[in-house]
């Protein structure tokens, strides 16, 4: 049976209204939350990015649902030792309900410190080393690491929870993919594809959870959603480059080429509940357990309500039948 959560979007939003939208989701009927991990928002009007874990600090106190980063880069910005203190932390916080989300993140946000932004193959070899980090924290005990990328000396992480956090791998390429299914007790993705959680069940996933976000924007018409979609997340029609551009300016430097109609063939507009059904019904038909669906705009008391009374009771529904 499929899981439908709600994608809290700290690029939109900052600290206070992501709690206060993260109490209206549970009260809408999701099950669980994402939570994007960004020190950049992609595009300026988007206009927030929240440090992740102060807010997943707070989100804790005020919902009962379980939370996972979608996700968190453990290899430039922030070290790995740092990232597993972090999650530990968190997964304390949430009694237990939190996943560690992971990726190899976007020189959008990973270049700040000066750091040279590697190619993709050595990032994969440095996720697969974090990861490896992470969990040798997590397990407890004093660790001391000299490896190919990081270097850890008498590390101890005290605040733990019973269990350790389980640890996600997004992909969204079929190398990626391939990884996840090898490291990961997860896998994370941006994108229906049937083909990579293909590749990351049988790369060692298994029948372990596959996550999937995807971007909708409820609205009185299909015409004003596909106009608030477009202002805000021209990005996500952006190809082949989202993860070698340094700043804000330049994805909306890019997204000038990007139009209203190559939007709407990404996100689902309007408040027609059978095309957001039919939406998840394809991200379901992929081979996805759990679904998180980001609002894009203000406008999230109309999208709960929405969602709330015409989408998710036909869900539920259908997986009864």
């Amino acid at each position: 049976m499929v899981s439908v959560g709600y994608a809290l979007s700290c690029e939109e939003f900052g600290p206070h209204e992501l709690v206060r939208l993260a109490r209206l989701a549970e009260q809408a009927g999701f099950e669980r939350l994402w939570i994007s991990d960004h020190y950049h928002p992609w595009l300026r009007e988007q206009g927030q990015s929240p440090f992740v874990w102060s807010v997943i600090g707070a989100l804790s106190q005020v919902t009962s649902l379980p939370i996972s980063t979608a996700v968190t880069c453990p290899m430039i910005r922030m070290h790995p030792a740092i990232v597993a203190q972090a999650a530990a932390t968190a997964s304390v916080q949430c009694e237990g309900r939190f996943v560690l989300g992971v990726g190899t993140g976007e020189a959008l946000n990973e270049h700040i410190l000066g750091d040279r932004w590697p190619p993709s193959g050595v990032r994969r070899g440095m996720l697969r080393e974090a990861v490896q980090l992470i969990r040798a924290l997590h397990a407890g005990g004093e660790v001391t690491h000299h490896g190919q990328h990081y270097t850890v000396e008498n590390a101890e992480i005290f605040t733990r929870p019973k269990q350790p956090p389980p640890i996600y791998v997004s992909g969204l390429g079929p190398a990626a993919a391939r990884l996840a299914g090898e490291i990961g007790d997860g896998f994370c993705c941006a994108t229906p594809s049937g083909e990579l959680v293909q590749a990351f069940r049988e790369a060692g996933g298994g029948d372990k959870p596959a996550q999937v976000g995807m971007k909708v924007c409820w609205a009185a018409t299909e015409e004003k959603g596909v106009a608030t979609a477009h202002r805000l997340w021209c990005n996500i029609g952006v190809p082949g480059v989202a993860q070698t551009l340094p700043a804000p300016r330049d994805f909306e430097a890019v997204g000038e080429m990007v139009t209203e109609g190559m939007v709407a063939d990404t996100v689902t507009c309007g408040a027609d509940p059978h095309r957001h059904l039919d939406m998840v019904a394809k991200h379901i038909d992929a081979g996805f357990d759990e679904i998180y669906v980001q609002q894009i705009g203000p406008d999230q008391e109309a999208f709960f309500d929405g969602w709330a009374n015409k989408v998710l009771p036909q869900l539920r529904d259908s997986d009864s039948a």
